[in-house]
């Protein structure tokens, strides 16, 4: 399998798609390569902010490296909800700085091209039914779109599900795939209220499989065409100041917790009313969303169950 890098540098760096496209192999994809870290430290930029600690190789590799032992004996989807909040926490972020692929192409390449193989080869069964020739992992996910790529998609999913500083929702957003794969993808999520209903609803249980998650996203989505929910749900108006502090107190902020829930940026957390309107809205239109499997066991059992 893919191994760890046999070089690392001090610090992170940015990899730009055009150097990043060289080093995606077939060997690479099928986990049968390592990555030329010595070559592709060289073609590496640094990163366009001075502080010191936020530009730190070690703490992400190290991060990487206790998903990988904690999670050996589970399905790798399960380290989602564990990396997530502590990698956002570890990295401090903007948005604009998040925005860059350049950091994400370098995280998968050039600091943890073994952890991506680990999480996101294809099953051998998977492959098989899909037709295909030996398990690979998909090139987006060393270097693809934010809701694609290995790391990318993580972080996104910590900065859009978490309720101020609290990243419990993000926990549940990621023990649920469609969450990340589907919506993720919607522009509707970036509204605070939006994202908490919907993980309110999954953490209820009124929505469970990834099935069920897949037709309310598309529910909630179609909806937004003629419900404006920022209207009939505001959100708390933002202040920019606890991002700036939190991100300013990374020089001094120590290792984030492995047993325990990093504490994000102190933002207003969303407003309760806001999230139980949607909530309700939601749980309507989900139950008259179509969804696979639904209308048959509800007829066989009348449970409802997927």
């Amino acid at each position: 399998m893919t191994d760890k890098p046999s070089f690392l540098p001090e610090r992170l760096a940015l990899l730009a798609d055009l150097d990043a496209a060289q080093y995606i192999t077939d060997g690479l994809l099928s986990g049968k390569e390592d990555v030329p870290a010595i070559d592709l430290n060289k073609i590496t930029e640094p990163l366009p902010y001075d502080a010191e600690s936020r530009a730190e190789l070690d703490p992400m590799r190290a991060l990487v490296e206790d998903a990988m032992y904690q999670f050996r004996e589970d399905r790798p989807t399960a380290a989602d909800g564990w990396l997530a909040p502590r990698l956002h926490a570890t990295l401090r972020l903007t948005r604009r700085e998040a925005a860059d692929r350049g950091i994400w192409n370098y995280l998968a390449l050039g600091v943890a091209p073994d952890y991506v193989v680990w999480r996101h080869l294809s099953e051998p069964k998977r492959t098989r039914e899909e037709g295909g020739g030996s398990p690979k992992v998909a090139a987006a996910r060393f270097r693809g779109p934010a809701y694609t790529q290995a790391f990318a998609r993580l972080w996104w999913a910590a900065e859009l599900y978490r309720d101020g500083p609290d990243y419990g929702p993000v926990v549940t957003a990621c023990g649920n795939q469609e969450m990340l794969n589907t919506a993720l993808r919607m522009d509707v999520i970036e509204h605070r209220p939006t994202a908490q209903a919907m993980l309110r609803l999954i953490a209820r249980g009124t929505v469970t499989s990834t099935r069920e998650a897949n037709a309310m996203a598309a529910a909630v989505n179609a909806s937004a065409v003629t419900l404006m929910y920022d209207v009939v749900a505001p959100d708390a108006e933002r202040d920019g100041r606890p991002l700036r502090e939190w991100i300013e107190a990374a020089e001094s902020a120590p290792a984030v917790p492995r047993r325990e829930l990093p504490v994000g940026p102190y933002e207003e957390k969303t407003p309760e009313r806001s999230v139980d309107v949607l909530v309700d809205h939601f749980a309507e239109l989900f139950a008259e969303a179509p969804v696979r499997g639904r209308r048959d066991a509800d007829e066989g059992t009348g449970d409802g169950e997927d």
